[in-house]
């Protein structure tokens, strides 16, 4: 009866470890424009860094504008968060990867999360621009490469 009541509690501790990192990463979530400040930028991005080298999860930005939707990923490319893949789509242009820093990932989302919305007013590729500008933290199994 032991292991069993012992099974049960590891697979409860197990559920409740999975809910919280899921927990953790939605709150990794802005959509622009915001009301925080910039240390709270530098903060967020920080947190968001740190999921990326410790978690199986991706950031991903994504900008509408009249040009069309474009989307910036990063994932984590080794175990100790120095190196970033990044992912870079343009409805134009399509997908283009390179690798970073994480010098270059921290500088350049703390760079699109101070700044306005890229949110124009008119008509994209794909009718009326109307999404405000996103970033999240999310499972990399559910990162779009493919548009």
């Amino acid at each position: 009866m032991s292991s069993e009541h012992e099974q049960q509690q590891s697979r409860l501790s197990s559920e409740q470890a999975e809910q919280l990192s899921e927990e953790s990463r939605t709150d990794l979530e802005l959509t622009l424009p915001h009301n925080r400040s910039q240390t709270g930028i530098v903060s967020f991005v920080e947190c968001a860094l740190v999921e990326l080298t410790h978690e199986d999860v991706g950031a991903e930005f994504v900008s509408t504008s009249v040009a069309g939707v474009k989307r910036t990923q990063f994932i984590a490319v080794d175990d100790v968060g120095q190196r970033f893949q990044k992912r870079y789509f343009d409805e134009r242009l399509g997908w283009h990867e390179t690798t970073v820093s994480r010098e270059a990932v921290r500088e350049e989302l703390v760079n699109r999360l101070t700044q306005r919305s890229s949110l124009g007013c008119g008509v994209g590729q794909h009718g009326v621009v109307g999404d405000p500008d996103k970033f999240q933290v999310m499972p990399v199994r559910k990162l779009r490469v493919q548009e």
